[in-house]
């Protein structure tokens, strides 16, 4: 399990974290892979993206702890990532694009011109088929994936930051400044408001029906979907949080934190108590100005190894079960033009993450 987080101090931070009695989050890995801060990072089961400032997306590959390369679509800030399973990534920036890409080939399948201003943020439906893409044109946008196309367009009376699925798929929400609005799938409409006090920074569903809501100030809530009361509030850091991100393992669910005071904190939910304040597993100090975070979990990567390594034949037999799955959801066909695809660049340049402690030798041997 590595934390990765993104700072303004344009380096990607990597943190090995060994769970146990006592669970342990170890330096690993910085890499000043950006000229501008980090905007913005996603993962899935084999890579790290990022995206930034400086308007590229860097590729990371943690299988092998390698830089992979950079993708060169985007015009402006990199405003949003999102990997859908093992093939496919989406991005959105400023420059209003949308960009679908292949991550076997790393090339850009097509690119959507989404908003008339920013994309601000999206999200994939749990299905593949559907995304969703909020913009500073005051519109939600609904996009059919399968086709590559708009389905829908909703007006929206001030500009979104955040736009989120729900795990099941059946909700979605809305954030716009410290206001949260809770949508049906099935009816497009709006069945409850959840209001803080202040702006909202990141926001993430640990069920299908339960909001963690973090924003400019120190405190972390939960937040029922049905009720729109607040179940569980507690102080997280002694600074504004600007970044949350929840999964679950072995029947654990677990909340990691970055705030602006430079820690990134990992928290234990127990779900049947709800109402008590999660425990604090453990916590690292990065003495950086923390951007954005991400979770890449090793275990899910040694899941799908079973191609390139000798596995069982149990394994082998669920990743071609998985692989059928995926295919069967969604359609992502190539439809882009050779232009688009010109435009697209990959680094060749394979340069290996450089340790904490290897990187302060180089500073050192530079002033001297």
């Amino acid at each position: 399990m590595e934390l990765v987080a993104g700072c303004y101090e344009q380096v990607l931070l990597g943190f090995a974290t060994r769970p146990g009695q006592s669970w342990t989050i170890v330096p690993d890995f910085t890499h000043h892979a950006h000229s501008a801060s980090l905007s913005a990072v996603a993962v899935n089961n084999r890579y790290v993206v990022t995206g930034s400032r400086d308007e590229t997306i860097q590729i990371y590959d943690m299988k092998k702890k390698i830089e992979h390369g950079a993708l060169l679509q985007h015009n402006g800030t990199i405003t949003c990532l999102e990997f859908y399973g093992t093939a496919h990534l989406l991005s959105g920036a400023e420059d209003g694009l949308i960009c679908i890409w292949n991550t076997k080939r790393w090339e850009c399948l097509k690119s959507i011109k989404a908003h008339k201003g920013q994309v601000t943020s999206l999200s994939i439906h749990p299905s593949g088929k559907l995304a969703l893409s909020v913009g500073t044109d005051k519109t939600l946008r609904t996009w059919n994936l399968v086709e590559g196309r708009l389905a829908f367009i909703k007006n929206l009376k001030q500009n979104a930051h955040i736009i989120k699925w729900s795990p099941d798929g059946e909700r979605y929400v809305t954030v716009i400044a410290n206001k949260v609005d809770i949508y049906r799938l099935d009816t497009a409409s709006i069945t409850g408001t959840i209001t803080t006090e202040r702006r909202i920074s990141s926001l993430r569903f640990i069920t299908d029906s339960i909001l963690a809501i973090a924003g400019d100030d120190e405190i972390i809530r939960f937040y029922s979907c049905d009720s729109q009361k607040c179940l569980c509030e507690f102080k997280a850091h002694e600074n504004r949080i600007k970044d949350i991100y929840t999964f679950e393992r072995e029947g654990q669910h677990l909340i990691v934190t970055a705030s602006s005071d430079g820690y990134i904190k990992m928290w234990n939910l127990d779900l049947d108590k709800i109402e008590d304040v999660p425990s604090l597993l453990c916590e690292v100090n990065t003495k950086a100005r923390l951007t954005c975070l991400a979770v890449w979990l090793d275990q899910a990567s040694e899941m799908k190894e079973n191609s390139d390594k000798a596995a069982t034949s149990s394994q082998a037999k669920e990743d071609e079960k998985s692989s059928v799955v995926r295919k069967n959801k969604a359609c992502w066909t190539d439809t882009s033009d050779k232009t688009e695809k010109k435009k697209r660049k990959i680094i060749p340049e394979k340069q290996k993450l450089e340790a904490p402690l290897q990187k302060k030798k180089k500073k050192r041997n530079s002033s001297a």
